[in-house]
């Protein structure tokens, strides 16, 4: 990963300092070739984090609608199990040094300003885990799949705010679109509400998913502006586990509060209709899926920006919509078909225009590169 680092000095502040505006331009210039698309390793890892994103977010739903189903009753459990894998992250921070594959030691340049910031991001992120684990509880899977693709509206809205993500035709088209999906989607909430649940009950689920899509969408362009501050992959990882542990408190505090330990005893002993060891194994694989798709989304958006990182989630949208109607069976009327070719068509339009500015800024880059060589023969004769 030690090629993936934003900045190559051999302390995080030389970039700041203001004596070095040569040094700086070279370092601008290395961070722009390193994200071109021709950086091989850059696209390797670019890859694994998708394919971690992709299995982590397909499977973490897929098994929160499984515990609801069997009689899994608990959203404090529901929530804790998305992010008490924290030591798992201890993998990606400590092998890359353990193997000498750097010389950086874990959490050697993790400052208190990004420490703190970690852990009030990690409370907000506990707290979108309950509004996530409410939504689901309440509504099917496809649906909640559906409504959390609002987020990448309010993801382009607030990037533009935050880390100021420039609007264009094309992820404004790709926001317009998904939303008409998502209203689309309201309209006909009313039919798709599963026997025995109230309307009350539905659009608290309703609601709670909109929630949990807004929060994540803060976060996403909040963690990109934090990232400028973070030069390198393993930190990414770092304040990813710090995060964790901080939503893990407030989960473990909400259940201890809440009862939610004996909950979870009885659960496994009596209630959940698969037995207890169904119910170890289901949390268990829980909580490394959840942190397989955590770690993917922190990758994707180190990596990338926080705008394509919603669109990448938003893009696996449908596939939790399929997975959900042919696991469990989902309701999949004519209105979610077309709700669901709309946020389809929403994503190829941002893939579309992501090419586009790809191909214009490895162009630039690469005048940038030949300037810079021009410049640095001239000097010398």
């Amino acid at each position: 990963m030690e090629a993936l680092t934003q900045t190559p000095p051999q302390t995080p502040s030389n970039h700041h300092h203001p004596d070095n505006n040569d040094n700086n331009e070279a370092v601008l210039l290395l961070h722009q070739s390193q994200r071109t698309a021709n950086n091989k390793r850059y696209l390797i890892v670019l890859a694994i984090n998708y394919t971690l994103l992709f299995v982590g977010s397909t499977a973490s739903s897929l098994l929160a609608k499984f515990y609801f189903i069997h009689k899994g009753s608990s959203r404090w459990v529901s929530s804790w199990v998305q992010c008490a894998g924290f030591p798992i992250l201890l993998l990606p921070i400590y092998l890359p040094y353990l193997l000498n594959f750097t010389q950086r030691k874990p959490f050697s340049h993790l400052t208190p300003k990004l420490l703190t910031l970690s852990l009030i991001i990690g409370l907000c992120l506990g707290l979108n885990n309950l509004l996530f684990s409410w939504g689901t509880s309440y509504l099917p899977l496809s649906t909640s799949s559906l409504l959390l693709s609002t987020q990448l509206a309010f993801t382009l809205v607030l990037s533009a705010l935050i880390v100021k993500q420039k609007i264009t035709f094309m992820n404004l088209n790709c926001v317009i679109l998904l939303t008409l999906s998502s209203i689309l989607l309201a309209l006909c909430s009313s039919s798709d509400r599963p026997d025995g649940l109230t309307r009350a009950k539905y659009f608290v689920g309703f609601f709670s998913t909109i929630g949990a899509g807004l929060l994540f969408a803060l976060y996403l362009p909040v963690m990109e502006k934090v990232y400028k501050d973070v030069y390198c992959y393993e930190m990414v990882m770092e304040m990813q586990l710090l995060m964790e542990v901080a939503a893990t408190m407030l989960a473990t505090v909400g259940m201890g509060v809440d009862g939610g330990f004996r909950e979870m005893k009885r659960e496994g002993e009596k209630a959940f209709d698969l037995g207890p060891s169904w119910y170890c194994l289901t949390l268990v694989v829980s909580i490394v899926c959840w942190q397989l798709c955590f770690m993917g989304t922190a990758g994707m958006v180190f990596l990338t920006t926080s705008l394509t990182g919603g669109v990448c989630m938003t893009a696996l949208m449908a596939i939790n919509v399929l997975a959900g109607v042919v696991v469990y069976k989902d309701n999949f009327g004519g209105q979610k078909a077309v709700s669901t070719v709309l946020c389809g068509w929403a994503f190829c339009s941002y893939v579309y225009g992501m090419y586009v500015t790809m191909k214009r800024d490895h162009k630039k880059v690469q005048n940038n590169h030949v300037m810079a060589m021009t410049q640095t023969v001239t000097d010398n004769h």
